[in-house]
């Protein structure tokens, strides 16, 4: 088989590629291990529990025992499946924030500033704000990926916001506009009550210009001959063959596994594992980070929460109606309220967020055992701890070793410490005290560092963002694995597009950045113009020097 492009990943940033390939008249092979992404499980909102935690859907990846955490495994879910991790995940659309991107162009990857991936960001939406506010002008509108908000129907959306704007934060209308600080509404890729994935978004109208084919079948390691990427061997001996480029967009996790294999990164390690070095690049598999949140949760004094349906004939019925008319809370992914604030005055813009559910529960569908609650998610967004990802031998079906090192400088447990009092404070205010019992989760006794510390190391989760472990940036700098336009250094006909290229990991959820860098990598690909740089300042709090709201 061949094809002038082969894509290795069929998830946010290879959709993407798929797409805008296709668009410009090549053909495309897209190479994806994962199965279907049909079935309510993954197409209704609210179900967004399920597909993470089933093995069918999820490379069911877990990190080496923890040494911060208690040396607890954390998991650490990937899609495997058509759309990747768009398909599992909690649909929840957060772009970053402007210096996020600002930050990338002055580490080295330039050409990456906010300036630059502002329109890229517009191309690839197709945003309604449902009547809750935000300015058009900031936002794309006839992109390929819709972008929605919940109907927020539910008292404690409202009261969110307002005990924010209470205890003297700012309120945004758009935090994905011009101004992301502040409490507002939260945005979700869902479309007429669909979770609008990647496939649904780009892969599927790739795949009717007839230019593009999907080869279920897994990747084991990119063909090198001369010095340069010819093709991709699979599973079963077959070499698939790209006659201008491989590009590699199979997740933080998988990607720098691929190179590995392939002989690019670090040149040690490989030889341990008995790997021919086709370039020594240190840097894969580094600079591995992630966002790690905690739940903090309050039992209801009222029955408002989404409680009352936590039950097999209410789920029933929300299924029920969710498959004959795509409408109801099965239509949502419930986080439908959110917020961006800063720990301290100095900090320039947001380093924590927050997800609002009206209801207590895990990722994992585990609700609070005290019924009626609510909770926050809240964590800080800019750790300083590094892990890595590395082979465990040269067999391309066994799990890579992953290593995050969560909390392994003290600025991550300061910040914790500081997500929990602040959220404490929020919802302490008026606008919670209809509502309020008491504290579920840590408890109101758990007050001190120590006290605090012990159940940060007990209850931090991840919040899933993986990010950074085939860095971008410059050709000189001997930890990037990618240039500015996502090639492979030391690598002919090779590129890396998708979350792994960060050079540091962006304010919020990760599926946007991950679905614009498949959209900027793609016009690099095709070596014409780049859209042209945006003028649009974003908002940054006047006072950040000296006040922490």
């Amino acid at each position: 088989m061949r094809a002038e492009y082969v894509i290795i990943g069929a998830g946010s940033a290879g959709c993407a590629m798929a797409y805008r390939l296709t668009e410009a008249g090549h053909s495309v092979i897209v190479i994806e291990f994962g199965g279907t992404d049909a079935g309510p499980f993954i197409q209704m909102p609210a179900a967004l529990s399920y597909p993470m935690n089933m093995a069918r859907y999820d490379w069911g990846y877990s990190s080496e025992p923890e040494p911060y955490l208690n040396n607890r495994r954390l998991a650490c879910p990937r899609g495997k499946v058509i759309g990747g991790s768009s398909s599992i995940n909690g649909m929840v659309y957060v772009r970053g924030h402007a210096k996020d991107f600002d930050h990338w162009a002055e580490s080295g990857a330039q050409g990456w500033s906010y300036a630059d991936v502002l329109p890229y960001y517009k191309r690839m939406e197709n945003w309604r704000s449902g009547g809750h506010g935000g300015n058009k002008s900031w936002r794309g509108r006839k992109g390929p990926l819709h972008i929605s908000r919940g109907p927020r129907v539910n008292p404690l959306f409202k009261a969110f916001v307002k005990a924010g704007k209470q205890a003297g934060y700012e309120t945004t209308d758009d935090y994905n506009g011009e101004k992301q600080e502040g409490f507002g509404p939260m945005e979700q890729t869902v479309y007429r009550g669909r979770r609008w994935s990647a496939a649904n978004a780009y892969l599927r109208p790739a795949l009717k210009t007839g230019k593009c084919q999907v080869v279920s079948a897994l990747a084991e390691r990119i063909v090198i001959e001369d010095g340069r990427a010819i093709g991709v061997a699979v599973a079963g001996g077959e070499v698939i063959t790209a006659e201008r480029e491989v590009i590699l967009a199979a997740s933080s996790i998988n990607s720098p596994k691929l190179l590995m294999l392939s002989g690019i990164g670090p040149a040690a390690h490989l030889k341990e594992r008995g790997i021919d070095v086709v370039a020594d690049r240190p840097g894969v598999g580094q600079n591995l980070q992630d966002h790690l949140e905690l739940y903090i949760q309050m039992a209801a004094s009222q029955p408002v929460t989404l409680y009352k349906y936590w039950n097999l004939i209410s789920k029933a019925v929300i299924g029920a109606r969710w498959l004959f008319t795509k409408t109801g809370l099965g239509a949502s992914n419930q986080f439908e309220s959110a917020a961006f604030i800063r720990t301290k005055a100095g900090v320039e813009y947001p380093d924590i967020q927050y997800h609002f559910l009206p209801i207590a529960v895990r990722y994992d569908g585990q609700a609070a055992a005290e019924g009626h609650g609510f909770q926050a998610h809240v964590g800080p967004m800019r750790s300083p701890s590094r892990g890595s990802v590395s082979l465990n031998s040269a067999d391309p079906a066994e799990a890579p070793k992953i290593v995050f090192n969560y909390m392994s400088d003290a600025k991550d447990w300061e910040d914790f410490r500081t997500c929990i009092r602040l959220t404490r404070e929020i919802f302490a205010q008026d606008a919670f005290a209809p509502f309020v019992k008491h504290e579920i989760q840590p408890g109101e006794a758990v007050q001190s560092d120590e006290e605090l510390d012990a159940f940060i190391a007990e209850h931090a989760e991840s919040a899933y963002h993986p990010c950074g472990t085939c860095k971008m940036g410059r050709v000189d700098d001997p930890m990037a694995v990618v240039d500015p336009e996502c090639r492979v250094i030391g690598v002919e006909g090779l590129r890396v597009a998708d979350s792994s290229i960060f050079p540091r990991i962006t304010n919020g959820n990760l599926n946007g950045p991950s679905i614009m860098v498949g959209e900027k990598a793609s016009d690099h690909i095709l070596g014409g113009d780049m859209l042209a740089k945006s003028n649009d300042r974003p908002w940054v709090h006047p006072e950040w020097e000296v006040v922490q709201r």
